[in-house]
Protein backbone atom coordinates (compact mmCIF):
# COMPACT_ATOMS: atom_id res chain seq x y z
CA UNK A 1 0.00 0.00 0.00
CA UNK A 2 0.87 3.61 -1.09
CA UNK A 3 1.13 6.35 1.90
CA UNK A 4 2.29 9.61 2.16
CA UNK A 5 2.60 11.71 4.98
CA UNK A 6 2.34 15.55 4.94
CA UNK A 7 5.21 15.72 7.77
CA UNK A 8 6.60 18.01 10.43
CA UNK A 9 9.84 16.46 11.75
CA UNK A 10 9.58 19.11 15.16
CA UNK A 11 6.18 17.77 15.49
CA UNK A 12 6.07 14.43 18.24
CA UNK A 13 2.62 13.75 16.86
CA UNK A 14 4.15 13.68 12.94
CA UNK A 15 6.99 11.52 14.23
CA UNK A 16 5.08 8.85 16.04
CA UNK A 17 2.66 8.93 13.05
CA UNK A 18 5.72 8.43 10.73
CA UNK A 19 7.00 5.77 13.02
CA UNK A 20 4.09 3.46 12.96
CA UNK A 21 4.03 4.02 8.81
CA UNK A 22 7.59 3.67 8.99
CA UNK A 23 7.06 0.14 10.93
CA UNK A 24 4.87 -1.54 8.31
CA UNK A 25 6.64 -3.85 5.74
CA UNK A 26 3.11 -3.22 3.99
CA UNK A 27 3.84 0.42 3.60
CA UNK A 28 5.48 2.13 -0.27
CA UNK A 29 5.78 5.36 2.29
CA UNK A 30 6.57 8.72 0.65
CA UNK A 31 7.51 11.64 3.28
CA UNK A 32 6.91 15.34 2.12
CA UNK A 33 7.83 17.71 5.16
CA UNK A 34 5.60 20.08 3.94
CA UNK A 35 7.47 23.18 5.36
CA UNK A 36 10.01 22.48 2.83
CA UNK A 37 7.66 21.32 0.01
CA UNK A 38 3.78 23.39 0.94
CA UNK A 39 1.13 21.15 -1.26
CA UNK A 40 -0.74 23.20 -3.46
CA UNK A 41 -4.12 25.06 -3.00
CA UNK A 42 -5.72 22.67 -4.97
CA UNK A 43 -4.31 19.69 -2.91
CA UNK A 44 -4.72 21.03 0.01
CA UNK A 45 -8.53 21.50 -0.49
CA UNK A 46 -8.35 17.57 -2.00
CA UNK A 47 -6.57 16.41 0.87
CA UNK A 48 -9.03 18.61 3.81
CA UNK A 49 -12.58 17.28 1.31
CA UNK A 50 -11.28 13.46 1.20
CA UNK A 51 -10.54 13.21 4.99
CA UNK A 52 -14.00 14.84 5.52
CA UNK A 53 -12.76 17.91 7.63
CA UNK A 54 -13.27 22.05 6.28
CA UNK A 55 -10.14 23.98 6.16
CA UNK A 56 -10.48 25.38 9.34
CA UNK A 57 -10.55 22.29 10.98
CA UNK A 58 -6.88 21.58 9.37
CA UNK A 59 -5.88 25.21 10.62
CA UNK A 60 -3.21 24.90 13.09
CA UNK A 61 -4.20 27.23 15.97
CA UNK A 62 -1.14 26.47 18.28
CA UNK A 63 2.13 28.09 18.10
CA UNK A 64 1.34 30.18 15.17
CA UNK A 65 -0.88 33.56 14.57
CA UNK A 66 -4.06 31.90 13.41
CA UNK A 67 -6.15 33.58 15.72
CA UNK A 68 -4.46 37.16 15.54
CA UNK A 69 -5.30 36.81 11.96
CA UNK A 70 -8.65 35.90 12.34
CA UNK A 71 -8.10 32.79 10.95
CA UNK A 72 -10.33 30.64 13.04
CA UNK A 73 -13.70 32.59 11.47
CA UNK A 74 -12.75 33.20 8.56
CA UNK A 75 -13.75 31.29 4.92
CA UNK A 76 -12.78 28.09 3.50
CA UNK A 77 -11.03 30.40 0.83
CA UNK A 78 -9.59 32.49 3.46
CA UNK A 79 -8.23 29.91 5.06
CA UNK A 80 -6.77 27.70 2.52
CA UNK A 81 -5.07 31.01 1.34
CA UNK A 82 -3.30 31.68 4.12
CA UNK A 83 -1.91 27.79 4.28
CA UNK A 84 -0.29 27.94 1.34
CA UNK A 85 1.18 31.36 1.71
CA UNK A 86 2.60 29.91 5.60
CA UNK A 87 2.55 26.21 6.06
CA UNK A 88 2.92 26.37 9.31
CA UNK A 89 -0.67 27.18 9.73
CA UNK A 90 -1.56 23.58 8.20
CA UNK A 91 -2.11 21.06 10.83
CA UNK A 92 0.06 17.57 10.54
CA UNK A 93 0.47 14.85 10.13
CA UNK A 94 -1.90 14.48 7.33
CA UNK A 95 -1.99 10.75 5.42
CA UNK A 96 -3.03 9.62 2.24
CA UNK A 97 -3.42 6.23 1.66
CA UNK A 98 -5.81 4.20 -1.04
CA UNK A 99 -8.33 3.92 1.95
CA UNK A 100 -8.83 7.94 2.44
CA UNK A 101 -7.05 11.05 4.08
CA UNK A 102 -6.86 11.33 8.05
CA UNK A 103 -5.68 14.42 9.82
CA UNK A 104 -3.31 12.22 12.12
CA UNK A 105 -4.22 13.30 15.97
CA UNK A 106 -3.81 11.31 17.57
CA UNK A 107 -1.49 9.47 15.97
CA UNK A 108 -3.61 6.05 16.18
CA UNK A 109 -6.43 7.42 13.31
CA UNK A 110 -3.94 6.64 10.55
CA UNK A 111 -4.67 2.98 11.25
CA UNK A 112 -8.17 3.96 9.78
CA UNK A 113 -6.58 4.10 6.78
CA UNK A 114 -4.04 1.10 6.56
Amino acid sequence: MKATIWHNPKCGTSRKTLAILENLSSVDLTVVEYLKTPPSREKLASLYQAAGITPAEGLRIRGTEAEERGLPDADADTILDAMVADPILIERPLVETEKGVRLCRPQDRVLEIL
